[in-house]
């Protein structure tokens, strides 16, 4: 483990290789899985703003879910997360032209519309947060849908905490970050 600040990092941010395959995995995250994309409490009022800006970039049946649930639901562990269409795509994912589930709230984002890029959680992915009391671990989520990834990250030899520096900086600062790097390159 690597610890910075308050921040506990597990050595797998340093030495997995990792870089985003969309043409070969089609976005599964974004539709794998028992719930939504995690939510903090406070993306909780942005997921409200937001919702006028994001519709044009919704499918009807994600709009529909929005509308029937709301821009957020409270699991029965008493954690938050976006609404998913029939427990499968998240509501605030499309489809693109090749088929790649891609995030409609991203591309508000992209197209300036919003200065809410994405919830935390799916900018860091693959990399999971868990709050204890006193600290917070930073640790690596393994999942068999991001093997393309992987290899594609190792051809690159871009080792994950490389390929997530812009979410790392916005979660937690760019001194963290250079910390951490710092840790990690001695």
């Amino acid at each position: 483990m690597i610890k910075v600040g308050e921040v506990l990092v597990s050595d797998d941010i340093a030495k997995v290789e990792f870089v985003c395959h969309l043409e070969k995995c089609k976005g599964a995250c974004c539709v794998e899985g028992d719930l939504g994309a995690p939510l903090g409490e406070d993306e909780l009022p942005i997921m409200n703003e937001i919702l006028d800006k994001v519709k044009p970039y919704l499918t009807a049946d994600g709009l529909k879910r929005i509308e029937e649930l709301g821009t957020y639901i409270l699991d029965e562990d008493g954690d938050y997360s976006t609404p998913t269409i029939e427990g499968r795509e998240c509501a605030y994912a499309h489809y693109d032209k090749s088929g790649v589930l891609k995030c409609g709230i991203e591309q508000a984002y992209l197209d300036g519309k919003t200065t809410f890029r994405k919830p935390i959680s799916c900018h860091l992915y693959p990399i999971r947060i868990t709050k204890k009391k006193n600290f917070e671990a930073v640790n690596y989520h393994e999942w068999n849908i991001c093997s393309a990834a992987c290899s594609y990250g190792k051809s690159l030899k871009v080792p994950l905490y490389k390929f997530l520096k812009d979410p790392l900086i916005r979660k937690y600062g760019e001194e963290w970050y250079n910390e951490l790097v710092g840790k990690i390159e001695e």
